[in-house]
C-alpha cells in the first residue's frame, strides 16, 4: 500500500501513522493514544461462546500504559472456557497490536486492541481457538509452501417495527432498494463503521429473505468482505458481528444471524470463500481455468465436510436450514456456479473482454489476464460457527486434501456440472454422500476424521473432545422425525438459540 493509499485508508490509525496495520508497534500504539487524547483503553478477545468480551482501562498514567501493552493483563480463563479447570484458571490477554482500532460507540476516545490468551509460563494457550487456527495456518504453508487466505459473508436478519408503506414481496429481497429495504441506512453505516475499525468490505446487500409476522419486518441482508490472511478473515468477522449487534442496539432494532428463524423462509448462512496463494499470485487458476491447486483443496473440503459441520453449524436450529430446494447444501459435492451445492466455484473474470470498455466507448481496453479474484465458496457454515474454528478447521481441510492420494480423482468424482435437485437429475445424487442431519451426526463424523484436525499438533484433542461433548448434549439425533411430531418445537429451538454466535 502506498503513502496515496494510507492517506485514504478509512482507518485513522493506519491514515495518521502511515503505515499498514500489519506494521504497527507499541510505540505507534503509546504516539497514538497520546496525539489523540485518547481516555480509555479496551482489551477485547473472543470467549468460548464466540462472542467478544471486554476489559475496560482508563489512560491515567503513561507508565501504566506502557505496563499494560508490555505485559497484557490477567483474567480468569475458566470463565471464558468450559474446558478451563477453575483450580488453575488464570491467563493472560495480550494484545495484538495491528488489530488496534477506535471503537465507534464511545463517548470517550476510546482504543481497542485484540488479544490472545497464554498461559502462566507464558506460552500461548494451545486450546485457545485463535491459536488453533494459527497453527492452522502455519501447518497449510508448512505442508504446501503456500498460503491460505479466506473471507466471510455475514448474513442476518433486520427486525424493526412494521411500515405499511412500500412493503417488499415476500422472499423477494434480493438486492432490493429503499424505500421497499427498509434498513438500508442501517447497513451502510454498519459497513462504514466496520471499515473504520479495519475491516475489509467488499459490498452489501440485501438479501433474499423479508417476511412481516407480529407487527414486525424481518429484513435479510448481507456483508461479503475481500479475501485476505485466514487470521485476519477471522478477526474481521469478528469486529463486524460485534459492530452491527452494537449499531442495531443503538437504532433500536433487533439483529439476528442464527440459521433459520421461522419456516418457509430463507435461512441465514456464513459462506466462506477461500483462495491459496504464493508470493501475491492466485495459484487457484491456470489460463483463466481452475487448476489442479485448486481441485486439491476443493478434495480436502469434500474428505472434510461430514466433520465440518462440527465446527460451522453448532446447534440444532443449524440444521433446519440445511435441507433441499432452500439455496442450501445437503449433498457432499462441489460445481461451477451451482448454489446448491457444497463447494461452489464462483463465476470468474475468465473472459478476456473488457466489458467496462466495452460499456464506456472512452476507455481504453485493458489487459485482464492478471485477474487474481477467482475463489472457491464453502456454503454449509452458519452464524452459529465459532469463527476461529470453523475457519481453522477449512485450513486443516485445504491441507488435507494434498496429504491425500489420488485426490484429483476423488475430487472429479464429487464433482457436479447439474441441478441435482432437479427431478431429472435425481439420479446424479446417488452415490454421493449427505452432510449430517444433526448436531450429534456431526459429532460422530468429528469423531471419526479427527485425527486429520489433531495432525500436526493443530487441534488438541481436549479441544475435539470437548467440542463432541458440547454437540451430543443437544440429544438431537432424531431432531427431524421429532419436529414432524411436534412442529412447535423448532420454535422453542428458535428462540433459544436466536443470538447464537
Amino acid at each position: 500500500m502506498d503513502k496515496e493509499q494510507l492517506a485514504k485508508s478509512l482507518n485513522p490509525l493506519v491514515q495518521q501513522l502511515n503505515k499498514e496495520a500489519k506494521d504497527f508497534t507499541k510505540s505507534d500504539i503509546i504516539q497514538f493514544i497520546i496525539e489523540n487524547d485518547i481516555k480509555m483503553l479496551n482489551f477485547r478477545y473472543v470467549g468460548g461462546d464466540g462472542r467478544l468480551k471486554t476489559l475496560n482501562f482508563v489512560i491515567s498514567k503513561m507508565d501504566y500504559l506502557e505496563q499494560i501493552l508490555s505485559y497484557g493483563e490477567r483474567v480468569d480463563g475458566s470463565s471464558l472456557f468450559s474446558f478451563v479447570e477453575a483450580g488453575s484458571s488464570d491467563l493472560y490477554v495480550i494484545p495484538r497490536f495491528k488489530s488496534a482500532f477506535m471503537d465507534p460507540f464511545a463517548d470517550l476516545p476510546t482504543l481497542c486492541l485484540l488479544c490472545s490468551y497464554y498461559t502462566g509460563d507464558g506460552n500461548p494457550l494451545e486450546i485457545a481457538p485463535e491459536y488453533i487456527l494459527k497453527k492452522a495456518a502455519k501447518s497449510f504453508r508448512d505442508v504446501t509452501g503456500m498460503e491460505f487466505q479466506a473471507m466471510g459473508e455475514l448474513e442476518y436478519y433486520v427486525i424493526g417495527d412494521k411500515d405499511d408503506l412500500f412493503i417488499a414481496t415476500d422472499q423477494k429481497g434480493y438486492h432490493e432498494s429503499a424505500p421497499f429495504a427498509k434498513f438500508e441506512d442501517f447497513r451502510m453505516e454498519a459497513i462504514h463503521l466496520i471499515a473504520r475499525c479495519g475491516g475489509m468490505v467488499k459490498y452489501a446487500h440485501s438479501e433474499v429473505g423479508n417476511f412481516a409476522m407480529d407487527d414486525k419486518i424481518y429484513e435479510q441482508n448481507e456483508i461479503e468482505f475481500l479475501v485476505t490472511d485466514v487470521e485476519d478473515a477471522a478477526n474481521q468477522l469478528i469486529i463486524a458481528k460485534w459492530i452491527i449487534r452494537k449499531l442495531a442496539y443503538e437504532y433500536g432494532l433487533d439483529i439476528t444471524f442464527a440459521p433459520k428463524i421461522t419456516t418457509g423462509k430463507a435461512g441465514s448462512g456464513m459462506h466462506i470463500h477461500t483462495r491459496i496463494v504464493k508470493d501475491g499470485e492466485n495459484c487457484m487458476v491456470t489460463d483463466g481455468k481452475l487448476n489442479d491447486t485448486a481441485k486439491t483443496a476443493i478434495a480436502g473440503y469434500m474428505q472434510c465436510a461430514p466433520s465440518l459441520t462440527a465446527f460451522g453449524n453448532t446447534n440444532p436450529t443449524s440444521y433446519f436450514r440445511l435441507v433441499p430446494h432452500q439455496e442450501a447444501p445437503t449433498t457432499i459435492c462441489w460445481g461451477d456456479r451451482n448454489r446448491s451445492v457444497l463447494v461452489r466455484v464462483p463465476l470468474g473474470w475468465t473472459t478476456n473482454i473488457d466489458m467496462v470498455a466495452n460499456e464506456n466507448p472512452l476507455e481504453t481496453p485493458a489487459d485482464l489476464n492478471g485477474c487474481q479474484k477467482q475463489t472457491v465458496e464453502f456454503r454449509c457454515p452458519d452464524g452459529s460457527a465459532d469463527v476461529y474454528l470453523l475457519l481453522a478447521g477449512l485450513t486443516v481441510a485445504a491441507r488435507s486434501g494434498f496429504e491425500l492420494k489420488r485426490a484429483l480423482e476423488f475430487a472429479k468424482r464429487t464433482y457436479v456440472d447439474v441441478n441435482i435437485f432437479h427431478e431429472e437429475y435425481k439420479d446424479n445424487i446417488v452415490p454421493l454422500d449427505s452432510l449430517p442431519a444433526s448436531c450429534w451426526d456431526s459429532a460422530e463424523m468429528l469423531d471419526k476424521q479427527r485425527a486429520i484436525y489433531e495432525r500436526h499438533d493443530v487441534f488438541p484433542p481436549q479441544i475435539i473432545d470437548g467440542i463432541i461433548k458440547q454437540l451430543k448434549m443437544f440429544k438431537d439425533k432424531f431432531i427431524r422425525k421429532e419436529l414432524e411430531a411436534d412442529p412447535d418445537k423448532m420454535m422453542e429451538l428458535v428462540h433459544q438459540y436466536f443470538y447464537c454466535g
